[in-house]
């Protein structure tokens, strides 16, 4: 699985960039590698990787503005991008996820976690691949092969995690959900995120598909309302 698997390393530390690049491509993975977010952005038009590591402050272009500019472009939306923070950044979690974060990873880097957090990556998606469902509620079609929503003749596009989250909701209506529980099954228990990424996603997922189909229940979380 990992031979098939891309990974962009993004980081203006050469010792950085070659430890990872050694890690990853010991481990089978394909590996690109960009030193700042300008060059990032070219490097993966030109890769196309499923994961990016993105360091957060870099010459030229830093790595939330590069994140930004990344989930604008389609090829991007669905791309896995965790980024490399230094313990003390002064940095906010919240606006890393405003630009479309999926994950972090604090330096120093330790590659046992590195691995085992890319490889949890690398599960889930190739188990996505394997289901062929498509979920019709609340005036909804969600297409979980292609990763659409419908919305009456309009199609509706979401990011990744927007979707994941979006469509575990639908496929249990009516059921809550806290917010626990979301980040473990949609972002995965060995993922550090804080339970505020949850109300982040959930606030644009209702921006995209309208405020009725998701429901807060105050002090406990979220669920598909069909009520």
């Amino acid at each position: 699985m990992a031979s098939n698997y891309r990974i962009l390393v993004v980081d203006d530390d050469p010792d950085i960039v070659e430890m990872l690049q050694y890690n990853l491509t010991r481990e089978g993975y394909q590996v690109a590698e960009a030193e700042n977010g300008k060059k990032a952005i070219a490097a993966a038009l030109a890769f196309k990787p499923d994961i990016i590591l993105l360091d957060v402050m870099m010459p030229v272009l830093d790595g939330i503005a590069a994140c930004r500019q990344l989930r604008e472009m389609s090829e991007f939306r669905n791309t896995h991008i965790i980024f490399l923070t230094a313990r003390a950044e002064e940095f906010s979690e919240v606006a890393a996820f405003e630009a479309g974060a999926d994950d972090f990873l604090t330096k120093p880097i330790k590659p046992r976690a590195l691995l085992s957090r890319l490889g949890a990556y690398a599960r889930r998606d190739a188990l996505q691949e394997e289901q062929d469902q498509v979920i019709e509620i609340g005036g909804l079609r969600i297409d979980r092969t292609s990763f659409a929503v419908y919305k009456g003749e309009n199609k509706i596009t979401l990011p990744k995690k927007e979707f994941e989250l979006l469509s575990f909701l639908a496929a249990t209506p009516n059921k809550v959900f806290s917010r626990e529980e979301l980040l473990n099954n949609v972002w995965g228990s060995d993922v550090y995120v804080i339970a505020r990424t949850v109300d982040v996603h959930i606030r644009k997922v209702r921006e995209k598909i309208g405020e009725d189909n998701i429901k807060t229940i105050k002090g406990v979380g979220y669920k598909f309302n069909t009520d």
